[in-house]
């Protein structure tokens, strides 16, 4: 056996000790040959990495490619490019879509990325008595997904409540762990979400055998949750100064993973994982040991053992960088392969290995023509989006979902809102109404939730990409404007609309299932971020307006979300009336 071609002069990652080195590096076929201080190799099969850094391709293990609204195969160009060559996906958004089908048409499709999945856990995320699916997974699902060798983990576990019932029951969350751990054994990784759990209810969420957190976490919740043994996977919003500092105050990296969760389109056009690394070094991780956590720690937690570092014998991912600042690669590996390259690089282009220049045609994707007829529901009007009031009185004391201007999480909150005519003047009170719409033709319910700190001036926004159900969500203070948005997703077959002033202003199509586009990645971007851009103007103030509206209807996250059977708290999963009280 010989080596196709080296990699000379460049600062190579050290994984075991967390730096950088000089060393040459040899690739045989699709495997790390040799790593030396120096290797003596025939003339023309060389790469000169004088002046740049070498580090493993990067491995992202807790990610849903639909946040991206994209498909796989198209999802692979743009995360190879950014030097992310492993993930592992959750695919539960098209799965409450679609189910296992939708699961099975991700499978299918072919990627120079490496993908390996979950499996979806929570479909729906509570039950259907609570909130209105297209499908469900539970065990039958779940046992031919543990066929495949591509699943190594169990998804993230939402349900607090099934996961560690009150009485003591034998839910189906119970039933799918132990499934998992008795057909797979130690090798399936079970995935958590527990936002703000703790205590003693931490204590048996984590005896479950879910040992794992990916949600916003504090500086408190770090320390709880691993000397508990709880692995967390740190996303952007968890990447605080004060989170960091836990971190690496404590040598926590053995524990620790930097995973991305979400990352929208036009996100995703700047960077992927290589992003968070960014942010957590401006936070005060040092960069070699950021690395370490987006390559090493990954990949171990999910038993990957032949990837995250570079060494003998270890798949060929590897990244090129010119500097660790910004971290965009210069040129990316996968399995021996150049997959990408920003511009030349001594060596590639000289027979070394062969520079691809365009992403791989997709050709005819593996989607089923009723993919792209999904949404099934009655058109909205105006008189839809008037709230009556059901007593006589002159005001009401109202339940509110407050949006916070960082994250996800919704503050539940009392509004007194003056009643006139027999209606209730919730836009008087400076409020916006949400609307929940079951898309899926299954019962026809609509339900509506108050909102404080959406838009401050007219206008309205209507989706069907509402994590995780995917039910069409409408929010807005102006009821002409909001059943004109309704109306245009229902035309779109999916995807955002913003209107104001009885026009649309802003629209993105997700014409598949209603989450995902099906054309480039580009022009997506392009509209998603008019319709982020418009969301701003009519005084939507968070931090990513589009993922905060679309969770609205989350009822796993913190804590007061709305379904299509109405608004939930999402600790106890109790059902919240709209109207507490009439004054």
């Amino acid at each position: 056996m010989k080596a196709d071609y080296v990699i000379k002069n460049a600062w190579v990652y050290m994984t075991f000790r967390q730096c950088f080195e000089k060393r040459d590096v040899a690739v045989s076929g699709e495997r790390i040959f040799e790593v030396s201080p120096e290797i003596s190799y025939q003339e023309g099969n060389i790469i000169d990495g004088r002046g740049m850094y070498l580090i493993p391709g990067l491995v992202d293990i807790h990610m849903h490619i639909e946040s991206s609204m994209t498909y796989p195969m198209e999802f692979s160009h743009f995360g190879l490019k950014a030097g992310t060559t492993t993930v592992v996906a959750d695919a539960h958004e098209i799965a409450n879509v679609f189910g296992i089908e939708g699961v099975r048409t991700f499978l299918e499709q072919k990627t120079e990325l490496d993908i390996f999945y979950a499996i979806p856990s929570s479909v729906p995320a509570t039950s259907m008595e609570l909130e209105t699916s297209g499908c469900s997974i539970g065990e039958p699902e779940t046992e031919e997904l543990l066929q495949d060798s591509r699943v190594l983990c169990l998804g993230e576990v939402m349900n607090f409540k099934s996961l560690v019932p009150e009485d003591g029951s034998d839910t189906e969350i119970l039933r799918l762990i132990r499934m998992c751990q008795n057909m797979r054994g130690r090798d399936i990784r079970l995935e958590g979400h527990c936002p703000k759990i703790s205590g003693r209810d931490l204590n048996r969420f984590i005896f479950t055998g879910v040992d794992a957190d990916h949600t916003q976490q504090t500086e408190e919740s770090v320390l709880e949750k691993t000397d508990l043994g709880m692995f967390l996977e740190l996303q952007k919003k968890s990447l605080t100064n004060g989170v960091v500092e836990t971190v690496c105050k404590n040598h926590l990296y053995e524990n620790v993973a930097l995973v991305t969760d979400d990352t929208m389109p036009d996100q995703l056009l700047k960077g992927q994982l290589n992003q968070v690394i960014v942010t957590a070094v401006k936070a005060g991780m040092p960069v070699e040991k950021a690395i370490y956590c987006a390559t090493y720690t990954p990949a171990r937690r999910m038993h990957l053992d032949d990837r995250g570092m570079i060494g003998p014998g270890k798949l060929a991912d590897l990244v090129l960088l010119r500097n660790l600042e910004d971290f965009q690669p210069a040129a990316v590996i996968k399995g021996g392969k150049l997959v990408y390259q920003d511009q030349e690089v001594k060596g590639i282009d000289s027979g070394t290995i062969s520079a691809k220049k365009e992403r791989t045609d997709s050709g005819k994707l593996p989607f089923p023509p009723h993919f792209y007829h999904s949404v099934h529901c009655i058109q909205a009007e105006p008189s839809m989006f008037i709230l009556k009031a059901e007593k006589p009185g002159s005001k009401v004391l109202a339940n509110v979902m407050k949006i916070s201007t960082f994250g996800t999480a919704t503050e539940a909150v009392c509004r007194e809102i003056p009643v006139r005519d027999g209606q209730i003047c919730w836009q008087e009170a400076g409020l916006c109404l949400a609307a929940v719409f079951e898309r899926y033709g299954k019962n026809g319910n609509i339900a509506y939730g108050l909102v404080e700190g959406g838009f401050d001036k007219p206008g309205a926004a209507a989706t069907t990409w509402s994590h995780d159900s995917h039910n069409l969500l409408v929010l807005g203070n102006s009821p002409e404007d909001m059943a004109l948005a309704q109306n245009r997703v229902l035309e779109l077959q999916g995807g955002y609309v913003i209107c104001a002033g009885g026009r649309v202003q802003a629209e993105a199509r997700l014409n598949v299932g209603g989450i995902i586009s099906d054309g480039p990645l580009e022009e997506l971007a392009k509209d998603l971020g008019k319709v982020r851009d418009v969301m701003a103007e009519l005084g939507y103030r968070n931090n990513n307006e589009i993922m905060s509206m679309s969770t609205l209807a989350l009822p796993v996250s913190p804590s007061l979300k709305l379904t299509d059977y109405g608004m939930l708290e999402v600790r106890s999963q109790r059902q919240v009336p709209l109207i507490e009280e009439y004054l």
